[in-house]
């Protein structure tokens, strides 16, 4: 006679993965006043290159897989590529980010998730050094919250900024973003990337239908 399973915990149960949606999320474009955001097309690999290439050392404190990944224009290619199947698939969420007005390619935002209740997706996101400081970080990411909540409907939405780079903490908070309590890092990862904290913000779905 086969034995029935344990029950689960209460904390197991919290925790249960759930699966990711049986449909992809539309793709069409995603319009705010001034951006169009959507997921990269193949012929995007050059543009999508030639931003990181020209931005390396900036964007690699906080992207080293990314930059690592987009090598050449033709890795670029694959990458791209790959973002298509992670969409498909609900791994990765990734926007391309242009100017309505003229179409220049101005950045990224990406948005993964985490399929395990409360269901909460991590975003990250970069611009151009040029594009910097026009409020355009601020605007992809009230499309992205958006697309969290309304679209893909998550619980909580997750930003990791640099405590060095000030621009992308005030772009978080000026979106309702909280601070999470500051933990220390454990002393083998102190060895590996220092002892420089990295500051975790939530939003939760309650607290941004109140704002």
């Amino acid at each position: 006679m086969k034995r029935p399973p344990p029950a689960r915990t209460h904390s197991q149960r919290i925790h249960a993965a759930l699966p990711a949606p049986a449909a992809a999320p539309n793709s069409a474009p995603r319009l705010t006043a001034r951006l169009l955001l959507r997921p990269y097309a193949p012929d995007d690999a050059a543009e999508f290159f030639a931003l990181i290439a020209a931005n390396r050392l900036r964007l690699r404190p906080s992207f080293p897989a990314r930059e690592a990944a987009a090598s050449s224009e033709s890795a670029s290619v694959g990458l791209l590529a790959q973002f298509g199947r992670d969409w498909r698939t609900g791994r990765l969420y990734v926007l391309g980010i242009w100017h309505r007005t003229g179409g220049r390619y101005l950045g990224d935002i990406s948005l993964k998730p985490n399929w395990h209740a409360p269901v909460s997706l991590e975003i990250g996101y970069y611009l151009a050094a040029e594009a910097e400081g026009q409020g355009y970080a601020r605007e992809a990411l009230a499309a992205a919250v958006a697309f969290g909540f309304d679209t893909l409907g998550v619980a909580r939405l997750i930003i990791r900024c640099l405590p060095e780079n000030p621009r992308s903490i005030a772009v978080a908070e000026a979106l309702g973003f909280q601070l999470l309590p500051v933990r220390a890092r454990p002393a083998w990862l102190r060895r590996v990337l220092g002892t420089t904290p990295v500051l975790h913000y939530i939003l939760r779905r309650e607290e941004q239908a109140q704002t």
